[in-house]
């Protein structure tokens, strides 16, 4: 129901404001809200490129080092020495096993890139903690994982320089391009090129591809 009553100041002061907030906005926003400072960007924006290394931040990390950190932080769950621990992942091992019955795929066997440690070791570790470590430290690990897994020599340095020049045993193994035409074939959304007829040639309509019945999963019979 409509009320014929006069709205009060109080009620019309507050849509007088809001629309003047409205109008206050930027054009296509809801009137609140702040934009992005670069400082919090930047919070956000560590994601690191495995092929080339790009965002890797400054700093470097010995393999001695990334021992220490290891034992303190790693060991537990993945194995003193990247063996694993019950069920959590081993970090060493596998070379030559992916063409096996019983693969298995470590960073020493299946991993591409060395950049890519650093990211995933940045961002998910360790995992009670997860991104508490230092830049140096992150080298320092990584370093010492591929040193684990003799990609490295033990006076190894990781940083935003050597990493990317790290060469995984698997690294060429990957395909990077699909060869089929058709991931490779353009939207269209307009002006298209004449492919040929396209016509309708079958439906699903009286099939009988879906029940009928609405009711729990364990009680739909077909009919």
């Amino acid at each position: 129901m409509f009320s014929s009553r006069k709205i009060g100041p109080p009620v019309l002061a507050l849509l007088l404001a809001a629309g003047s907030l409205a109008h206050a906005a930027e054009p296509g926003s809801f009137g609140y809200g702040t934009a992005a400072t670069q400082a919090q960007i930047a919070g956000w924006d560590i994601d690191v490129r495995g092929e080339d290394g790009a965002g890797l931040p400054p700093g470097k990390g010995t393999v001695n080092r990334g021992a220490d950190v290891y034992a303190e932080q790693c060991a537990a769950c993945h194995g003193t020495f990247g063996e694993g621990e019950g069920r959590f992942p081993k970090l060493v091992g596998g070379a030559g096993s992916l063409r096996d019955d019983r693969p298995e795929p470590t960073v020493g066997s299946y991993w591409p890139f060395a950049p890519t440690l650093w990211d995933y070791i940045n961002r998910a570790m360790p995992m009670p903690a997860p991104h508490t470590l230092s830049a140096d430290d992150v080298y320092a690990l990584t370093a010492y994982i591929l040193n684990l897994n003799d990609l490295v020599p033990p006076e190894f340095v990781a940083d935003r320089n050597s990493l990317p020049k790290v060469k995984m045993r698997n690294r060429d193994s990957f395909i990077w391009t699909d060869p089929r035409p058709d991931t490779a074939a353009r939207a269209c959304m307009n002006g298209c090129a004449d492919t040929g007829d396209v016509r309708m040639s079958s439906t699903a309509e009286g099939r009988d591809l879906t029940p009928r019945t609405t009711g729990p999963l364990d009680t739909m019979q077909p009919k």
